[in-house]
């Protein structure tokens, strides 16, 4: 005979995750909204209206998960950052000789950087750097970079450089990756593939790793 406790017990926990996987799935599509409202109208025209609407829910909705605009903009930043970590997770690193852990460590990053997500945190960054509505959200720009240097290591375990050398090498990576990402905003539908600037960063950072920054 079925006990009718361990039915009322199954049926409260089938409940608990379907309440789980909505509100990840109503936040899933609210970030969905601000990223595809930016890449389609910009920052300034993405307002709590044109979120709400895109995302198909009420702005009070969007207020109970994230709080306010601010909110949902640090949460997309964080997601985007997110996007970037899961296509460098399955770089191989035992056996994979450094030259070639470079090699797809910069194309799984690229890939990334120039995508709708980056676009995306790149126009946030824009408006928003230095401002008190996103650096008081729980020191993200900190957190960011410790999760990049996070994943660098996770590739490049084998580093001989210094600490001080190994940020420096990171943030260089950043700051050209970014660039390239943002050279390519501004040309429009007429841009490159960036493939010899990627090469050449390619040849810098294996050089780096190879003789430990001397």
């Amino acid at each position: 005979m079925t006990d009718p406790t361990r039915v009322a017990l199954a049926v409260k926990a089938k409940e608990r995750r379907s309440h789980a996987e909505r509100t990840a799935e109503t936040r899933a599509k609210i970030m969905r909204a601000v990223v595809e409202s930016i890449a389609d109208v910009g920052l300034q025209r993405t307002t709590a209206q044109e979120i709400a609407h895109r995302a198909g829910v009420t702005w009070g909705a969007v207020q109970h998960h994230f709080g306010g605009k601010e909110g949902i903009l640090v949460a997309v930043l964080e997601s985007s950052f997110g996007h970037f970590a899961t296509r460098i997770v399955d770089i191989q690193v035992d056996g994979t000789p450094l030259e070639q852990r470079v090699a797809r460590f910069v194309d799984r990053a690229w890939e990334h950087f120039s995508s709708e997500h980056y676009r995306t945190t790149f126009e946030i960054l824009l408006s928003y750097l230095g401002r008190d509505e996103l650096d008081g959200q729980g020191a993200w720009r900190g957190q960011m970079l410790g999760a990049f240097d996070a994943v660098w290591m996770r590739v490049f375990p084998d580093s001989t450089l210094s600490r001080r050398r190994n940020l420096m090498v990171q943030h260089y990576t950043i700051a050209v990756l970014s660039g390239l990402a943002s050279t390519r905003m501004l040309q429009g539908g007429d841009a490159r593939l960036p493939r010899q600037e990627l090469d050449l960063l390619k040849q810098t950072l294996t050089r780096e790793l190879t003789d430990g920054g001397g």
